[in-house]
């Protein structure tokens, strides 16, 4: 189950693809779209309205106009989390099946090692999910801020759209959906370490009996 949502933690984030378009109506001239598309990891400050605005409203823009920030840091920490969580809990689940006895019979270091990651993870899906949470709201912001230089009546930029988000704010739920699967798997793992089910002393041995002296 935990490797399941992290696929779709990864896929509904590092999939994502979209464009922000505005119609440009100049005094004298015909209207023309313009759109910037962007794509994770969201550096949107690479994203330029293509066709190029320096060639509109008798130079209004006398460069080509960007969208606003870089939230690339925020998208590809959460999606390598994603992977990374994937990956070990495959790796877990492997164990599990085909090396329980192994798992169970290290004398408690691997149910330590496992309890250790899967703790690890949940502090990762909190920090992950909370600064992902945080650049989508950027992103939104960014996307939906007017262009620059529209001065009415000589220059008129009307909103076309935003390609829509839904499969972002779709990550951002898996991303605290997986943090509470983690940190509700880590309780059964601290089951399985000697920190909970401590390893029972040996036997006693009985003493030797002693012949009586004749």
């Amino acid at each position: 189950m935990l490797g399941f949502f992290s696929i779709f933690a990864f896929a509904t984030c590092g999939g994502y693809s979209g464009a922000v378009s505005f119609r440009v109506s100049c005094r004298g001239q015909s209207n023309t779209t313009v759109t910037a598309p962007f794509a994770y990891p969201f550096r949107l400050n690479h994203a330029a309205f293509a066709p190029s605005l320096t060639n509109l409203c008798n130079n209004t823009w006398p460069t080509d106009v960007y969208l606003v920030g870089d939230f690339s840091s925020s998208a590809q920490f959460f999606v390598t989390v994603a992977v990374f969580a994937f990956l070990y809990s495959m790796a877990a689940l492997a164990l599990y099946l085909g090396y329980l006895h192994l798992y169970r019979g290290a004398g408690g270091k691997l149910p330590l090692v496992d309890f250790l990651a899967t703790v690890a993870f949940s502090f990762l899906w909190l920090v992950s999910s909370s600064a992902w949470a945080k650049a989508l709201t950027d992103v939104k912001t960014s996307t939906m801020a007017p262009l620059p230089n529209c001065q009415s009546p000589a220059v008129t930029c009307f909103p076309v759209g935003v390609t829509p988000m839904g499969s972002l704010n779709v990550s951002v739920v898996f991303g605290f959906l997986n943090l509470v699967l983690w940190a509700g798997s880590s309780w059964f793992v601290y089951k399985e370490t000697n920190f909970h089910r401590p390893t029972p002393p040996p036997p006693a041995t009985a003493p030797t009996a002693v012949p009586a002296a004749m």
